[in-house]
């Protein structure tokens, strides 16, 4: 079974600058009878606070992860600082949520939790169960996800919804990848980044390059590189072992994908210069491509609408007069156009041309998809009305130019959201205040 406690870890990276303090901040903390600390603070941002008992758990949830996805575990100093930087960007992330006014209610984090369950084939009790075997606090959990939908929001608000894609953008990827010819093969790569900020100096951005040249050279010694990325990237990927997703070269930075193309799987690359710093990059697998042939039926309609003036009784006796007529010998275009309450569709006789799967929706398509060629369907009924369909041709369609204009679209898309949540986090970061305090 998919372990729901996946779910429980936002990777992020950020910068490490610290702004000048506002006023100063106090927090209960609870104590012991003679004055122990029970639950310290343990990191101040702006006005808020991050507790112990919220850095162990979180602690708890990466280890859980780490074990889960048979990853060595980083040294516990160094785990507690990944978990805790994450901790203190989604502290920021949240503040901004709070000043916006974006908060996930219990009827929207019940529906979340019914659907993880649902995902994870089980009732919602059953899920709570599966989460309290397993060491979780369930309202912690809830709370802990009402956090992440809400920082989906707000990334969703400040970055993704200003994100436009032009057709020349989607133009430039496709030229750049026709130049290449194993443009749609697929790369799986783990990486571990050394961030260099926006305006370093030159000696910065050497140090980082040394920092980066010092892991190539820790890895060609026999060093792990899932638990090296754990423990010194700073990248989202970073308690997964710095594993990505499967990839296009299109879909990486350009000197990244320089790297990756003269690369055998199990291949670590020197360290390799891109917008946000050095990556070093090792190649896991590689997965040719193949052509996109797709099923596509020519597909004619006639709909009529269902409403007060049409019922839906009479319609579908009328659509199956205009059924009988056509299979009487009548020209379904004729008949379309002279009957069809579709205006996209009745002026070309009904006509929809070739049908890629999901074009219409899934009522008219599981209709489409039983009929012969030539062959005139009983009336059937959908969010639009009830229809009658007849699929004049059937063929095997090479998709793979529009589907790589899709990936293309979806990659710009993609890649701006990346850099402009990367950079927003970072300003988030370097203009708040920031106190970790030192382990006791």
């Amino acid at each position: 079974m998919k372990r729901p406690t996946a779910l429980l870890l936002l990777a992020l990276s950020s910068a490490v600058a610290l702004a000048q303090p506002p006023a100063a901040v106090t927090a209960p903390v609870a104590t012991a009878p003679g004055g122990t600390p029970l639950n310290r603070v343990v990191a101040v941002i702006n006005n808020d606070v991050v507790l112990q008992s919220e850095l162990s758990q979180r602690l708890k949830t990466a280890e859980a992860q780490l074990r889960r996805q048979s990853a060595p575990l980083p040294p516990p100093n160094v785990l507690r600082r990944q978990v805790l930087e994450r901790l203190i960007v989604d502290r920021l992330q949240l503040q901004v949520a709070e000043k916006s006014g974006i908060r996930l209610d219990d009827e929207g984090l019940n529906g979340a939790m019914r659907k993880i369950a649902e995902q994870n084939k089980l009732t919602l009790a059953q899920f709570k169960q599966t989460l309290e075997k397993d060491g979780y606090d369930f309202n912690a959990f809830r709370e802990q996800l009402r956090d992440e939908l809400t920082i989906s929001e707000v990334r969703r608000r400040q970055v993704e919804s200003r994100i436009q894609v032009t057709e020349r953008e989607i133009d430039n990827v496709l030229v750049t990848a026709a130049s290449q010819a194993n443009a749609d093969d697929e790369y799986r790569v783990a990486q571990i980044r050394v961030p260099v900020r926006e305006g370093a100096s030159p000696g910065d951005v050497a140090s980082a390059r040394e920092r980066a040249q010092g892991l190539v050279d820790e890895l060609g010694k026999g060093a792990d590189f899932a638990q090296l990325a754990a423990g010194r990237s700073d990248d989202g990927g970073a308690l997964q072992g710095g594993e990505a997703s499967w990839r296009r070269l299109s879909q990486l930075p350009a000197a990244v994908a320089d790297a990756v193309v003269r690369m055998k799987p199990g291949q670590v690359s020197e360290p390799v210069r891109d917008a946000g710093g050095f990556q070093v990059v090792k190649l896991l697998e590689v997965r040719r491509a193949q052509r996109a042939l797709v099923a596509q039926p020519r597909v004619r309609h006639i709909l009529v609408r269902v409403d007060a003036t049409h019922p839906e009784d009479a319609t579908r006796a009328r659509l199956q007069q205009l059924r009988t007529r056509i299979q009487g010998g009548e020209d379904f275009a004729d008949l379309a156009r002279a009957h069809s309450m579709d205006p996209g569709s009745a002026s070309r006789g009904g006509d929809l041309g070739w049908l890629n799967p999901g074009d219409v929706v899934p009522e008219f398509e599981q209709v489409v998809s039983s009929l012969r060629p030539g062959e005139v369907s009983e009336p059937f009924r959908t969010q639009f009305g009830l229809h009658i369909a007849q699929v004049t041709d059937r063929r095997q369609h090479d998709s793979t130019d529009e589907l790589r204009r899709a990936r293309a679209r979806e990659f710009v898309r993609q890649r701006k959201i990346e850099e402009e949540t990367q950079a927003w986090i970072r300003r988030l970061r370097d203009e708040a205040y920031v106190d970790v305090r030192p382990e006791e």
